[in-house]
């Protein structure tokens, strides 16, 4: 049992002091290892004590390790004394790491933290404008757009921020079009040789960060959802939190490498609802994504890795233009038994 340093009782951290703690680096919002201890009452050596023995939870996406050169600017930025000298290197959390906290630190007021901390992190994506200096123009415009799902939410959103509204005018008369085919060949030459576009994939031809793209076509949904994909764990359950609750949710899945188990689906089931799981039954190499099956609305994505992998390679995800040739395969799937997780 680690022995807490922090000796006085905590109570859930507010929206306000979470998001003051939430930061971008590498084009993803995270909170670093110190702050995080902070919140759940260790001090950061036991706190990444814990981590690291159960360090096969955490992948490239749930948690890195800041560079010297992040780790200075953001010093530089935020003077304080937790950092624990000019050597240390803090470790980052994205919030599919903060979810996976959850498993890992036992306890109702770890729990509630991270159920706080993962619906801030909600929030500062819906308000992405106001936090424009974290950001560039175009990074601002891509986000603000991308989030939005529809013209009707883009309408929605500048309605609740006006005070925003000249300066978005003002960012797309400037910069014209979101992502032209000559920034898209930009940024595909930099893949693998820079961090910057770690996170993002390619959607239908356009940039989009990992986690909004699915996001956006999860938000598609009015009837079901059918997740294809051999390879799962506990962050293709936390992409698809926010739609659980409106629309039918399965995932059809071998479970190769063991990566999504038990334990974690029922907790994820306690806190956001019920996810199907059914197996894939060997039928299934791709990945695909399958909107409202059967309905006028119906839409299917191929999708060129696991959403569990999404933005750590070059990954891109198309809509399927003849969609009927795929019904016969997947109503052989719907007759799959249910997937037994360990």
């Amino acid at each position: 049992m680690v022995r807490r340093k922090h000796k006085s009782v905590l109570s859930v951290a507010e929206d306000a002091y979470i998001r003051s703690h939430i930061v971008w680096l590498r084009g993803v919002q995270v909170m670093l290892d110190f702050d995080l201890a902070r919140i759940y009452g260790y001090s950061t050596k036991d706190f990444n004590r814990q981590v690291k023995n159960n360090i096969d939870k955490f992948d490239a996406d749930f948690m890195f390790q800041l560079t010297r050169e992040e780790a200075a600017d953001l010093r530089c930025k935020n003077s304080t004394s937790s950092w624990g000298g000019a050597r240390y290197l803090p470790h980052a959390f994205t919030e599919q790491g903060v979810y996976m906290l959850m498993t890992v630190l036992k306890g109702e007021l770890a729990t509630q933290q991270s159920k706080a901390i993962v619906r801030t992190f909600k929030k500062m994506k819906d308000y992405i404008l106001e936090n424009r200096g974290l950001v560039g123009d175009r990074e601002l415009l891509r986000l603000s757009l991308q989030t939005a799902t529809n013209a009707q939410d883009i309408t929605a959103l500048r309605g609740s921020l006006e005070r925003v509204d000249d300066k978005v005018a003002c960012i797309v008369d400037r910069l014209g079009e979101v992502v032209t085919r000559s920034e898209l060949a930009e940024v595909m030459s930099d893949f693998g040789s820079s961090a910057v576009h770690r996170g993002w994939l390619i959607l239908d031809g356009q940039l989009v960060e990992s986690d909004v793209a699915y996001a956006q076509i999860y938000s598609e949904a009015r009837k079901s959802i059918f997740v294809i994909d051999n390879y799962i764990s506990l962050k293709t359950l936390v992409l698809l939190k926010d739609a659980v609750t409106k629309v039918d949710v399965a995932i059809f899945s071998d479970n190769l490498g063991k990566g999504l188990h038990k334990a974690e689906y029922e907790d994820f089931r306690k806190e956001y609802g019920d996810v199907q799981l059914k197996t894939a039954g060997g039928m299934f190499h791709d990945r695909y994504i399958v909107i409202d099956y059967k309905e006028d609305s119906e839409k299917i994505y191929h999708c060129g890795a696991s959403s569990k992998d999404g933005g750590n390679r070059v990954m891109t995800i198309e809509k399927v233009s003849e969609n009927m040739v795929y019904h016969a395969v997947f109503d052989k799937l719907l007759q799959s038994p249910n997937l037994i997780l360990k």
